[in-house]
């Protein structure tokens, strides 16, 4: 018996983590949440819930949306880990930054 809960043990601690869908709110010249942390792999959506375009824009130029008008929203699959700094590049004072772990 414990053979058997050691295995099944170790074979959850090997399990990759999964990545997930994950969404972030643009609303009152703010990226909801400002900071995240997210699997490689994840898709992150950031969705225009103010009623003025907005964009976003990696510091580095890795992603970079159109404008985005109310209900638009822009996608993007972070496959590297590292930090992306980002910002509207309508609105510069509007920053976010995502962390993308292993």
């Amino acid at each position: 018996m414990k053979m058997r809960l050691l295995a099944v043990v170790s074979l959850m601690l090997s399990m990759p983590v999964w990545a997930q869908d994950v969404n972030i709110g643009i609303r009152e010249f703010m990226f909801e949440p400002k900071d995240l942390t997210v699997a490689v792999g994840t898709k992150v959506t950031w969705v225009n819930d103010d009623q003025i375009p907005h964009t976003v824009a990696e510091t580095h130029k890795v992603f970079r949306s159109a404008a985005l008008d109310t209900n638009d929203s822009f996608s993007w699959v972070f496959n590297t880990p590292g930090e992306y700094e980002y910002f509207c590049a309508l609105h510069p004072q509007m920053i976010g930054k995502i962390v993308v772990r292993q």
